[in-house]
């Protein structure tokens, strides 16, 4: 974190070459959450290179005692928010793990895990769009809650609430398959 703000600092005092570094840095996280979003490699490009320009332009903004990376992403998450109507961004948040289907080489073993994705992903389509962003921010990109609170820019006990509602959602439409029945035929 010492070290990024030692880029944007050279950044404000008028060197562009510092902020190439950061864009480098930072530019395959931020395109994969977007890709996530959206699902369109044209959109996330485009959406990732808005962010780096909305970010250049309020750098003075940027708050020191806090990551920069979370502060990228929160950007991104906004623009997302704003480029679409929210019919629009009900997107597949998921994408296959290829190397998590081939754990197992049996065909009948790649395709169980493969349909499970899909039916996963599917679920997770169909949540409002609070519970899909926490739900990537937290098991696809893997971040604190405190990096989520920051991006959000909600308290860490709302953080929290919201991810359990979103698994406890998800739990509720899972039950259903286990009774019998596919779950698309039952929601």
């Amino acid at each position: 974190m010492h070290e990024d703000q030692e880029w944007v600092n050279q950044v404000l005092n008028g060197n562009k070459q510092a902020y190439a570094h950061l864009i480098h840095k930072y530019k395959d996280r931020i395109y994969a959450l977007l890709l996530r979003m959206v699902r369109h490699p044209q959109d996330a490009q485009d959406l990732t290179q808005e962010c780096f320009i909305k970010a250049y332009r309020y750098l003075h903004s940027y708050d020191s005692q806090r990551s920069l990376a979370s502060w990228l992403y929160r950007i991104a998450v906004n623009l997302y928010v704003d480029a679409k109507p929210a019919s629009q961004r009900k997107q597949n948040l998921l994408e296959v793990d290829e190397q998590m289907l081939m754990d197992d080489h049996s065909p009948e073993t790649i395709y169980l895990k493969y349909e499970d994705l899909e039916e996963l992903r599917y679920q997770i389509e169909r949540l409002p769009e609070t519970y899909r962003i926490v739900l990537t921010l937290r098991y696809l990109e893997d971040l604190t809650y405190q990096e989520m609170s920051e991006i959000l820019d909600i308290s860490i006990p709302t953080l929290q609430v919201r991810l359990h509602r979103a698994k406890q959602k998800l739990r509720e439409r899972f039950q259903p398959a286990k009774e019998g029945g596919t779950l698309r035929e039952m929601c």
